[in-house]
């Protein structure tokens, strides 16, 4: 499952770096990476190539990596390097326990309408042009782009953060689905409806189709990811 990381994704990114490059500002990037599956799981991370690519120091890249580590989304191995990780069959449960936690409460607590919904629209258009294209993978990120909104919703910075680094996990799940466009596609059109709802602004509703989608979706995942984590 080890890859080389294609080093072309990242040299576009080194223009967001600036001239106040900084280690956080390099994690951010390759989070993106990851929850955007440019990086799949067991991919190794040459510090030589990611370096290059960006224009940044080896210090500053490891100290991005020792972020990403702490985060679960990094793992180093002695000797050998730091690879992007392989999750467990447990961290996808964990994964939709979180995020049951945090979406839920977040429509369940939104106060007052009306919701400036304008990322979750665009989410939405963005999922709907993937799929009119075919773009499987984009759909894939289309759907995360929308689910994180919905946690914008709360204005809350710590969530947004939390959110991004669940959300980049979750991705790393994503791969171990055979057709890409059977298992996102569906998700597509229940996006809507949740998006509708809020229009509407029927936090319950909302709230009741998320919660439907998350069990449906970790068991459609649990159920892939354990026969492709199988010995």
């Amino acid at each position: 499952m080890t890859a080389e990381v294609d080093p072309s994704v990242l040299v576009g990114d080194r223009a967001l770096l600036g001239r106040s490059s900084t280690a956080d500002r390099v994690a951010d990037i390759l989070r993106a990476r990851i929850a955007e599956g440019y990086l799949p799981p067991g991919s190794k991370l040459s510090e030589d190539t990611i370096g290059n690519a960006l224009g940044v120091s080896r210090n500053t890249l490891r100290e991005a990596f020792r972020l990403l580590t702490h985060e679960r989304l990094l793992v180093h191995e002695l000797n050998r390097g730091v690879f992007v990780r392989i999750l467990t069959v447990q961290d996808v449960t964990d994964i939709y326990r979180v995020r049951r936690l945090i979406e839920c409460a977040a429509v369940r607590n939104l106060g007052a309408p009306p919701y400036d919904l304008t990322q979750a629209e665009a989410a939405v258009a963005e999922g709907e042009k993937a799929a009119e294209e075919g773009a499987w993978r984009e759909l894939g990120t289309a759907n995360i782009h929308f689910h994180h909104a919905v946690v914008a919703l709360t204005h809350s910075k710590r969530l947004d953060e939390l959110m991004r680094g669940v959300l980049a996990e979750l991705r790393l799940v994503f791969h171990a689905m055979d057709n890409p466009r059977s298992f996102h596609e569906p998700y597509l059109g229940r996006n809507r409806e949740i998006l509708s709802a809020l229009k509407a602004a029927d936090r319950v509703r909302a709230e009741l189709l998320l919660a439907d989608y998350l069990d449906g979706a970790e068991k459609q995942l649990l159920e892939k990811y354990s026969e492709f984590m199988a010995p």
